[in-house]
């Protein structure tokens, strides 16, 4: 559980940093640092959809679980529920802290890092790829932080749970079920939302990023009814 803790921790100090050090720092620099984060967005989306597509093998997947994501989020209203229960309890946090604790949460738990690393940790007791994903959650909280404030620390609680259940759902439940076609399609599908989030912040098209979550969990239930019928 080392691992697991030391995501936390890197997203509570690196908000910590962050938000201190944007309390010294210029309006202008704090857009700057927006637009960086929007463009890194982007291009870590990209650079996951380039790595993984080709390695997919229900192509058409990511096509049905965006399009469920999306009938299922506008039906329950994630965007404004969120949007509308950060505004009442944000602690301290700047306009569109919504769509910045749906970045951090995209960016620290969408990934081969964040997913696999819990798994080996339980398996084999190997933390190595959780401390890296802790390192790029320090930097990347550092960047949120300074450009949203506190109610970035929202996102560590999540970070926390996130990996948690992976991590006890492969230790006393399935290891296996956490297998690379499932990682590779739950990557896809969130390359594209963490794109969507880039242009949303870099302002050249306005995505309600929220109302897609639900799409990550139709690999996930797609894998799950496939491992059911493959027992019976």
């Amino acid at each position: 559980m080392s691992g697991i803790l030391a995501n936390f921790f890197g997203v509570v100090i690196g908000t910590t940093v962050g938000c201190l050090i944007n309390d010294g720092i210029k309006k202008k620099y704090e857009q700057a640092l927006f637009v960086v984060m929007g463009l890194s967005a982007l291009g870590i989306g990209m650079e996951s959809l380039v790595n993984n597509m080709p390695k997919s093998h229900y192509q058409v997947m990511f096509i049905v679980s965006l399009s469920l994501g999306a009938v299922l989020g506008t039906w329950w209203d994630l965007d404004g529920k969120v949007n509308r229960l950060t505004k009442r309890i944000g602690g301290g946090g700047r306009e569109g802290l919504s769509e910045g604790l749906t970045t951090a949460i995209l960016l620290y738990c969408v990934g081969a890092l964040s997913i696999v690393g819990p798994v080996m940790s339980a398996v084999e007791g190997n933390n190595t790829m959780l401390y890296t994903n802790a390192m790029m959650a320090l930097i990347t909280a550092m960047v949120l932080g300074a450009s949203f404030g506190w109610g970035m620390m929202w996102s560590a609680p999540v970070v926390l749970v996130w990996q948690g259940t992976i991590y006890l759902v492969a230790k006393y439940l399935s290891a296996s079920f956490f297998n690379g076609e499932l990682v590779t399609e739950v990557a896809i599908v969130g390359g594209f939302l963490i794109a969507a989030t880039g242009l949303s912040m870099l302002k050249i098209r306005h995505f309600k990023i929220l109302n897609f979550l639900p799409a990550l969990l139709v690999p996930v239930i797609f894998f799950l009814i496939k491992d059911l019928l493959g027992m019976l």
